[in-house]
């Protein structure tokens, strides 16, 4: 990664695991970097860390709870007052809880992940709009395979819930929204870019759920601050507009290289990606970019 002085970032979720490592990463290239969490006291003790390791970095924390869109629009009435963002980083999630609601009751996973970073996009924008080629990155995931967008059943009221399966759609829902998104720039004239990535099998706290795949964390993920690097190329390099999404090349993407990551055809469904935007406007009350 090349130099990043004067470049603006805000990275969510990033006091630990795998956005840790990016905004370790951008504040040791001069970036100036918020660390947009809903945890202070974790992300202060986590900046603390950068600080120590890069003494002249400039690293801030704000405090953003995805899951309450109150505190989304709390957090960005605050950042309005900086001239400019170069990089959102829409990186953090909650995986495989146990089933549960967001403050505005949308079920958790759907509501963080992807309703909480659609919202922040949007009442973002005017600020991205103020910096040349600036990007928007969503980490999505290769658990957005399997993923399917039930329109019928988005909180999980209609049918047994599924922790994986409610997961798989808030990823594959991710993407969908980095696709479309991209789109409707590109149609607006606008000169933000969107792209996506996602970190292979990574060890980080997401699997906190899970004993079983804290015990795989052990024998195959990769660390997390390998598993940064597809989000940090997405968000820094001149070659990443080439493609629109990049994580680890190797064995079903879970390691390696990073690379063009295979996209699933459902998330290149321009039906299914209209569909999303309409219905996530209506569920938060966030409208950009309409058409």
């Amino acid at each position: 990664m090349g130099d990043q002085t004067g470049k603006v970032a805000v990275i969510t979720g990033s006091n630990t695991g795998i956005g840790f490592h990016m905004a370790r990463a951008l504040a040791s290239k001069g970036a100036m970097v918020t660390m947009a969490c809903r945890d202070g006291e974790k992300a202060e003790e986590s900046r603390i860390k950068i600080m120590r390791e890069f003494p002249d970095s400039d690293i801030s924390v704000s405090i953003l709870d995805l899951a309450d869109l109150s505190s989304i629009t709390g957090f960005a009435k605050r950042f309005e007052a900086n001239d400019r963002l170069d990089i959102l980083i829409n990186n953090a999630g909650v995986m495989i809880p146990p089933k549960s609601r967001t403050k505005d009751g949308f079920e958790l996973q759907f509501g963080t992940n992807h309703l909480g970073h659609f919202a922040l996009t949007g009442l973002l924008l005017p600020v991205l709009e103020e910096a040349e080629g600036s990007r928007v990155v969503t980490v999505s995931s290769i658990a957005h395979n399997p993923g399917v967008i039930d329109f019928d059943d988005l909180n999980g009221d209609r049918k047994r819930y599924s922790k994986w399966g409610f997961y798989s759609q808030s990823k594959i829902a991710n993407l969908t929204f980095s696709l479309e998104l991209s789109r409707r720039l590109e149609r607006a004239g606008s000169g933000v870019i969107s792209i996506a990535s996602h970190p292979g099998y990574s060890a980080t706290d997401l699997q906190r759920y899970s004993l079983f795949w804290r015990f795989l964390n052990v024998l195959v993920a990769i660390p997390a601050k390998k598993g940064a690097e597809a989000t940090l190329y997405a968000a820094t390099e001149p070659a990443a507009l080439e493609y629109p999404y990049w994580g680890p090349t190797g064995v079903i993407e879970m390691r390696g290289s990073t690379g063009r990551a295979r996209i699933n055809p459902k998330a290149l469904e321009e039906e299914t990606a209209s569909r999303l935007w309409e219905v996530s406007e209506e569920m938060t009350g966030i409208r950009y970019l309409s058409e």
